[in-house]
This record gives C-alpha cells, structure tokens and sequence, in this order.
C-alpha cells in the first residue's frame, strides 16, 4: 500500500463519460485505481483516453480510500477552466507524448 504521485501537468480521463460529464457540465470526476496523489488547487491538463489533450480543468478535490470492494482508488473532482484552442492542444498533446506517454527507456 502506497500513493503513487500524479503527474503535475497531467489528469488523463479513462472513461469518455467521465470526460463528457466534466465538458458537458463544467464539473465532474473521475476515478483512478490505486492511491495517488493529485495536485488540489493546482490547473493542469486534461486529457481524453487516447492521450489528447483537451482542456484545462482546476482539481478541487482528491480522495483516496478503499472501496466496499476492498480495492484502493482514489477519485478526483474537478471544475472545467476552459477547453484548449486547437494550436494550444497539439501542441501540449506532443509535449505530452514525449514527456509522459511515450516510450520508456
């Protein structure tokens, strides 16, 4: 048992419905396995599940515990900021490839 720490620019969706909620809404959450640490307070990068970043949302709030199921997970809500401009998202989307999603060395 340990809390594994978050990126600080990164906050990548696994579920498209989390996603859609949080751009259809302005709020949402989303749930992660394990404990992690997420930077409350802090604006970072969202991104969609196919690694594309996709907007600016401030984290408000990360839980972690272990569910009825006995399973860690941490569930982290946030507030929309805004979407990005199509330059601002290719542009952080490769950044992002390089520095997290990519290849491991």
């Amino acid at each position: 048992m340990g809390f594994q720490t978050e990126f600080n620019s990164v906050c990548k969706f696994k579920s498209e419905q989390e996603l859609f909620e949080l751009l259809e809404y302005g709020r949402g959450k989303m749930m992660k396995s394990g404990f992690r640490v997420f930077p409350t307070g802090q604006k970072v990068i969202a991104y969609t599940p196919d690694n594309q970043a996709i907007a600016i949302v401030k984290i408000l709030a990360s839980i972690a515990e272990i569910n009825f199921q006995g399973e860690e997970v941490t569930q982290v809500e946030m507030e929309l900021v805004r979407k990005l401009t199509e330059e601002e998202a290719r542009i952080q989307t490769s950044l992002a490839h390089e520095m997290f999603f990519g290849e491991r060395t």
